[in-house]
């Protein structure tokens, strides 16, 4: 048997981190078992698809570098791969489902539903529809004629149960009881997520569901329409939600939630893919830096947990600055120079390249994010510099600011043009003050680059030229005067 898995997301909002564990896990598993990995499209809601929420989608799986080998945009022998072009197929398996006894025409009001509701309410119930209020054979005869369709809903078994060997969360069991008879075609003739889904896996082949646990409670429904349509049923694994630090699920009041978010913010996908993959899965032996090749070597849907995971945006940033270190100087380069170039809304010249390349080393050991680098290479460009208020607030209100930039003054008209020229300069210059290395160093780093952080001090100032530096420190003094 060749694993066939597919990741089907809805064109109704931007990708969300959430789905992207769900694509990786499926991808991971097709990829170590040599199966196939199928992208559609779960469109039927046509009041909300957008196709920049399309979009979106395919860029996202494209950026964590996730192919896919049938599908949207590759094609493949299902035709397009989006459901709202297979409303045809829907319509008539929902008709033969009648034919054959396996589903019926409804009859029930929305009032009567909701009296359904509120009398198992008072009997701590479960409100389970149970076919009630289906029309006889002639009656749905004449809506179907009058132009007056009613819905088709599947008729469950009862009483009866049916369980399932979940590949996460062990042998799972629903009763009937607890089991709506669940429309599968809307009166307007639009099929519903069960009928869809279940239509496409079974016609598509696929032989692994890996999705969310909040689908958990649709499996049964699913199940018992694999087998009313002669097909053998695929095997299911259910994933954890994510949770945020506080341990509740994962929403936008921890942040943002959408992959592009993390992608406009300077993550990198190696980073975003290790982090997403470890979010319930481990390679074994506490590790927690691991390469594409690896997870593919070692997934293992039995090694995925069954407890939330916890989506720590820290520990993201932990992990994508791990990678950024892990970049060689050239890959670095050219990943922020972009980024530079966007900031200050021009291209650099050879000469501020030049700059920007020799600080950018010192940059890398640091960082966390890329979007980080543009602001603290801005005091390369330009005689005069754009200050921090918030830095300039706290440095330069302390004691020792306006000795510190004199003395550093005259401590750099002659200091030999050298990172480490400028830092036996300075330090003698410490010595010879009297002045802590916080209390000496921080208001001239303030006052060259623009604010308390910035990249390794004694370099910063030997990419600038000697004139721009000390400009710099006499306008701060100017200011402080």
């Amino acid at each position: 048997m060749t694993v066939r898995v597919r990741f089907a997301p809805s064109p109704t909002g931007h990708l969300h981190v959430g789905g992207c564990r769900t694509a990786l896990y499926n991808w991971l598993f097709a990829r170590h078992n040599g199966g196939v990995f199928v992208l559609r499209s779960d469109d039927t809601d046509l009041e909300r698809n957008a196709p920049e929420y399309q979009q979106d989608i395919l860029d996202g799986l494209a950026w964590l570098g996730l192919d896919w080998d049938e599908g949207l945009v590759v094609g493949g022998p299902h035709g397009s791969y989006r459901q709202s072009e297979r409303f045809a197929r829907y319509r008539q398996v929902a008709a033969d489902m009648v034919a054959a006894g396996h589903a019926y025409h409804d009859g029930a009001t929305a009032e009567q539903l909701e009296e359904i509701r509120r009398s198992a309410a008072l009997r701590s119930e479960s409100p389970v529809y149970d076919g009630r209020h289906r029309l006889e054979p002639e009656e749905a005869e004449r809506r179907l004629t009058a132009g007056d369709p009613p819905p088709i809903r599947f008729s469950v078994p009862r009483p009866g149960a049916t369980g399932f060997e979940d590949e996460v969360r062990a042998e799972v069991v629903f009763d009937h009881s607890n089991v709506d008879d669940f429309i599968i075609l809307r009166g307007d003739g639009t099929p519903t997520y069960h009928l869809a889904s279940t239509v496409d896996d079974v016609d598509y082949g696929i032989t692994h569901v890996i999705r969310g646990e909040d689908i958990l409670s649709s499996t049964p429904k699913h199940l018992l329409l694999t087998e009313a349509l002669g097909a053998p049923p695929p095997r299911y694994a259910h994933l954890s939600l994510l949770n945020g630090p506080d341990g509740k699920k994962l929403s936008k009041r921890h942040g943002h939630t959408a992959l592009r978010a993390f992608r406009e913010a300077g993550f990198l996908p190696q980073a975003m893919v290790n982090f997403l993959a470890i979010l319930g899965w481990s390679p074994g032996e506490d590790r927690e830096i691991v390469s594409l090749d690896e997870m593919v070597a070692l997934f293992d849907l039995g090694a995925v947990s069954r407890n939330p995971a916890v989506f720590d945006v820290a520990k993201l940033e932990w992990m994508n600055g791990v990678y950024l270190r892990g970049m060689t100087a050239t890959d670095f380069a050219e990943a922020t120079r972009p980024l530079v170039e966007a900031d200050l809304d021009r291209s650099l010249t050879e000469t501020e390249a030049a700059s920007l390349e020799s600080i950018l080393p010192h940059v890398q050991e640091r960082a966390r994010l890329l979007d980080e680098v543009p602001a603290q290479v801005r005091f390369l460009f330009g005689q005069e510099v754009e200050l921090d208020q918030a830095s300039w607030d706290e440095v330069m209100a302390g004691p020792g600011a306006r000795e510190s930039l004199a003395a550093g003054r005259s401590a750099l008209v002659d200091a030999e043009w050298t990172a480490e020229g400028i830092e036996g300069a300075l330090r003698a210059m410490l010595e010879s003050t009297g002045l802590s290395a916080k209390r000496g160093l921080q208001p001239l780093r303030v006052a060259i680059t623009g604010s308390k952080v910035s990249p390794p001090l004694f370099e910063s100032i030997a990419v600038l030229h000697r004139e721009t530096v000390l400009g710099r420190l006499d306008r701060a003094s100017g200011l402080l005067a």
